[in-house]
Parts: C-alpha cells; structure tokens; sequence
C-alpha cells in the first residue's frame, strides 16, 4: 500500500504538477555544534571545521527562492585587505582645543571576485565575527562566532572575463563587512567585484562614538572606491586588471544606507549638518548638498545605488535629508524596506524615494517586516542572547527567504542599471507593484511576478518612478 507521502506524489504528477528539487541542505549549520562533536569552545569545537559542499551556508536558495537568486556561472574567490586612508580627520578626538585633529584611517576589506580554482582550491571558507556592540558595553559583551562562506580562500581571479563592475557594500551601525555574505559572494558569482567595509569606529567589535560614522561613511566609500581603481590599474595587486571602476555600485544598510545615498549624490541637508549632537566643528559641510566642497567629493564613476532601509529620518525633524539634497541623487536607485521599520523608519524611507525625483528608482516594500531585512540569518550563538538575536532575526519573515528575494532583486537591478542588460533583466522589474494581486500560478498571465515560483509572490510591494 502506497504511504500518504507517495500518493500525494502520484496525484501531483497525475494533475500535471512539476517537482523541484531543492539542494541538499545542511546536516548542519557553521558555528553549532555536532552531535557527539564536542561541546563547543572549551573543546576547540565550533562546527566550522570539516565543512562540506552540502552544508547550510548563508544564501543557499529555498525550494521557493526566486530565479535570480541562484548563483551565477563563476567560482568565487575572497580575500582580506588592510588599507589605510591616510591625515583623515579624527572626529573622535576633536575639540575646541584641538579642532581639526588627524589620523591614518585604517579600514579592513572583505573582496569577494570571480576566481580561477586550482586543484587545491576550495570553495568553502570561514568568516569570524563577534556579537555585541563595541567595547566596555556589559550588556553586550563581545562574543567571538564562525560561520561558512561559499569562496575560496585567497583564490586567483578569473581574468578570462575581466575587468568585472565594482560592487563596494556598507553595513549597518553596529556591523561588519561580513554581515551580508549572502549577497556578496552571490554577486560575485555573477562577475562583480565586490568590496565589504569594515568601518572603523561602527563595527560589532569597535562600535564607538556616532559622529565617526555619520562623517566617515562616505569618505570610506570613496577612498575604497579610488583604492581599488588604483590597485587594478597597477601590476602588482592580485586586483591588477580585475576591477572595472568605471561601473560602480554602492549596497549600503542602514547607516550604510546614509553613506550610499550621499556617495551617489544625495547631499546632507543644512539641517542635519548643524545639529549639535552629529558632527562637531562643522566637518559634515563638506557633504552638505549645494556646496563645492561636496561636489568635488562625488565620485562620477558610482553608477547605481542600492539603499536597504536607509538611515537619516528628513528635515525639518531634525533630519539628514531634504528635498534639495535628494534632488541630487541621478544615478538609479533601488530603496529596500520593511512596513514596519522603526528604525529607520519606513515613512521616512518612502518620502527618500518620492523625492529622488532625478532618479530612475524602485522601492521593494517588505508587508510586516522590521529593520533586519538585509542581514545574513542569526548566528546560532545568537540564540542563546536576545539582543543579539534581534540585531538578526526578523519577527515576521524567514531571513532566508529575505536573503534569497534581496539576492533576486538586486541581481535585476545591477544587470538593468549597471550591466546595461535591459532585455534580460528589465522584464524582473517591470511588475504590477502588489504583489497579492498578481496571478499565483500562471506563468504566462501579465500580472505574474517574473522570476518567483507559484504561490510564493506574497506580501511585497515593488513601485518604480522615472525621473522628473
């Protein structure tokens, strides 16, 4: 007698219904332990060794992810740079003694890139990270964590297909340049460069005062931007004709969402770079919209940004934007946003969007979710501490399945704006704007989500405006 499994099976075929069989998935995940393992740290055990090609890694594709989830056609290589922005300004040391105080500003990088695998390689590495949020906080104490990436470690680039656009990404306050792995080593697979910042002073583990971020994100964005230009214009730089600078995007979260939009043109209002609480001694007028000083900070060659949930709140609340400044954004955009941020705010992120008037823009609207759309899922570690879990988890939504729509959609969004392929990838973001009231299972119906399996086009906006 047939199980109830395997009579379900045989009336889908009946029916017509096509199976898709999801990718063996994760005896385990990086960063918890194994059944009979060992007990973690005091066993020199934290899951991440002996990892294999079927393991769970943070952007593996659901059964019901969306097409252009998937990866790409390239093996991905990673390494970590150290680079150092040399007499930038020490914002944390300022003082009306001391009023333009300087420093070496040294970032590290993440650099994901499409990679040539040797025979030794393997395209299996671990990232390190650390809950909390900066030192010397008792509620947050920092705590060490692993996890599993999909990249070869130090691989040689693929310089068949090179030079690849530049991808630089710029996480939240507190964050890392590993926060969003899933997006970085997908984009890499589909022949970006791509860049992940660890900000100085806006780190899990360096997290210090805010007017280092609310100063420095912008000027880090650039300065990594000129660095690797430079690097891939010389010859002694495993970048060294790797990187097309010319073609640059900018990914920022949160904080890194203020950064993306003021790299891309949007300048700080008067307002924001006055209040007495950001940035002493007036050093943010260099990024106020309308002036000198931040037209010869925009770097031309930033063709498209990516904002998910974008800090700032917009004047007169005592905001960082305002209707002038955002006018100056020209290059494309696409806004990312949970209906429920309260962090951001998802009214105040709807009025960026509206008022980017020069800009071809999109805004994706997440029905009943938070602030932590972007992020990679929680660390195991986390659920043993709550408030680190919900620097991750999203309450509402699978961050997997968030993980793997972000994938979908920004693969759309650079391969129409940054990769210039509008026949292949237009068609993904020309939708009806609510998703409820698209055709669940009908393919060939106009108001079917391109791209998303049957039943799964649920409980997302996606609103597109030219410029004016």
């Amino acid at each position: 007698m047939p199980t109830r499994l395997s009579s379900a099976i045989l009336l889908a075929v009946a029916a017509g219904l096509t199976f898709l069989a999801a990718p063996a998935q994760a005896i385990h995940e990086c960063g918890a332990q194994h059944p009979g393992k060992g007990h973690g740290r005091a066993h020199g055990f934290d899951g991440c060794k002996g990892l294999r090609e079927h393991d769970f890694f943070y952007g593996d594709p659901r059964a019901d992810a969306p097409e252009l989830a998937y990866r790409g056609p390239h093996a991905v290589g990673v390494r970590t740079l150290h680079v150092v922005n040399r007499d930038q300004t020490d914002i944390l040391a300022w003082s009306e003694e001391n009023p333009n105080p300087k420093y070496d500003r040294a970032l590290t990088l993440e650099v994901w890139y499409p990679a040539h695998l040797r025979h030794r390689d393997r395209e299996i590495t671990t990232y390190r990270d650390v809950l909390g949020s900066g030192p010397g906080d008792p509620e947050r104490p920092l705590r060490p964590f692993a996890f599993g990436g999909r990249a070869a470690r130090d691989a040689l680039p693929k310089l068949a297909e090179a030079p690849y656009p530049l991808v630089i990404v710029s996480h939240g306050f507190p964050g890392s340049r590993v926060l969003l792995t899933y997006l970085t080593e997908n984009l890499a697979s589909k022949g970006y460069v791509v860049a992940a910042i660890d900000h100085t002073d806006s780190t899990h583990a360096d997290a210090a005062g805010f007017s280092s971020t609310l100063l420095n994100r912008t000027l880090d964005i650039n300065f990594v931007l000129r660095t690797l230009a430079r690097r891939s214009a010389g010859r002694h730089s495993f970048l060294s004709g790797v990187v097309d600078a010319e073609r640059t995007a900018v990914i920022g979260y949160s904080m890194g969402g203020y950064g993306a939009l003021n790299a891309g043109g949007a300048g700080y209002s008067a307002t924001g770079v006055n209040f007495p609480w950001a940035v002493p001694g007036g050093h943010l007028a260099r990024l106020q919209a309308g002036t000198p000083e931040y037209a010869a900070e925009l770097d031309p060659r930033i063709r498209a940004i990516v904002a998910l949930a974008p800090w700032g709140l917009f004047a007169p609340n005592f905001g960082f934007w305002d209707s002038e400044g955002m006018a100056g954004l020209t290059v494309p955009s696409l806004f990312i946003v949970g209906a429920q941020d309260q962090t951001s705010g998802f009214a105040n992120v709807r009025w960026l969007f509206e008022n980017a008037v020069n800009s071809d823009r999109y805004l994706l609207i997440y029905e009943s979710a938070i602030h932590e759309i972007a992020v990679n899922p929680a660390p195991p570690l986390a659920e043993r501490h709550y408030r680190e879990y919900v620097h991750y988890q999203e309450p509402a939504w699978d961050n997997r399945r968030l993980n793997n729509v972000n994938q979908h959609f920004i693969t759309a969004f650079l391969g129409l704006h940054l990769g210039g392929d509008f026949a292949t990838y237009e068609p993904y973001l020309d939708l009806v704007p609510i998703s409820n009231d698209s055709h669940r299972t009908d393919e060939s119906d106009p108001t079917y989500w391109k791209g998303f399996t049957n039943w799964a086009a649920i409980g997302m906006e996606l609103h597109h405006l030219l410029p004016q």
